[in-house]
């Protein structure tokens, strides 16, 4: 584990697993934790990759008072991180509003990004637009943070049970609620600015190739999301996961791994 701080005395906790093979950054979603990505990390880990996952701010085990937490400022993180490790050719991976962190940060990494992997994630936008139908609305966002303030323990309970379309169980679903409930409400903000985030451009304009992971049942990133990602994308490679939910990772590990293992194998 490792500590690596910000701004004004205030730092992010991340954990970085050696190996002698291509590193991965694995990017979780919001209000989550590091710890979501355990099976994807220790699979990965196991076949020799160095992989490095953190918390983002006002999450996990990250500090919690941070006064700025949208999402440039999580990937500026995200880009720190790599250059403190001194990573190259790095795969970054978000899942959920990770996918946005993520995408922001591989560009910003340039030439040290190898490839980028949206994990139902929510790049280029969360929200629709006039020429852009995927995705929620602004009022969906905020109505979600006004239930988030009025009652986070129970509102965190739903989402919980709402990621996987798949039967993944009870503990499962527990463990999710658990890691929801030790974010602040600090990351909230994250949630907010990223209604109004949009990476059509940016996506455009990256060199790396790129893969999005959908799932056909997601209920919270509509797989027309990954799909308008890999359709702007230089080099795009789509895997939509059937009757999986909003966590492929966790609904069919050995096929998530299957399609993250096939694309990094195709990196140069």
């Amino acid at each position: 584990m490792g500590w690596l701080e910000r701004e004004a005395g205030r730092g992010i906790y991340f954990e970085d697993f050696r190996g002698p093979g291509r590193p991965v950054l694995l990017i979780h979603g919001w209000a989550m934790s590091g710890r979501i990505w355990d099976g994807v990390t220790a699979a990965l880990n196991r076949e020799g990759h160095r992989v490095v996952v953190f918390d983002q701010r006002g999450c996990g085990r990250s500090d919690k008072d941070f006064e700025d937490c949208s999402i440039s400022a999580l990937a500026g993180d995200a880009v720190a991180l790599c250059e403190a490790l001194g990573l190259k050719g790095v795969v970054v991976n978000g899942w959920s509003l990770g996918g946005a962190v993520a995408a922001e940060a591989s560009a910003r990494l340039g030439h040290r990004c190898g490839g980028l992997v949206l994990t139902c994630g929510a790049s280029p936008r969360y929200t629709r637009a006039g020429d852009f139908p995927h995705g929620g609305t602004l009022d969906d966002i905020k109505g979600t943070l006004a239930e988030v303030a009025r009652n986070r323990a129970a509102l965190f309970h739903g989402v919980a049970r709402a990621i996987c379309a798949r039967p993944v169980g009870q503990p499962v679903e527990d463990w999710m609620w658990s890691l929801f409930l030790q974010s602040a409400p600090s990351a909230d903000e994250s949630l907010l600015d990223l209604a109004g985030v949009d990476q059509r451009e940016l996506i455009a304009g990256l060199e790396i190739p790129l893969l999005a992971m959908t799932g056909s049942e997601d209920a919270f990133t509509p797989s027309g999301i990954g799909e308008a990602a890999v359709a702007l994308a230089r080099s795009g490679t789509l895997a939509r996961f059937e009757g999986c939910g909003h966590a492929p990772f966790l609904e069919d590990l050995d096929g998530y791994l299957g399609a993250l293992r096939t694309f990094m194998e195709n990196l140069t």
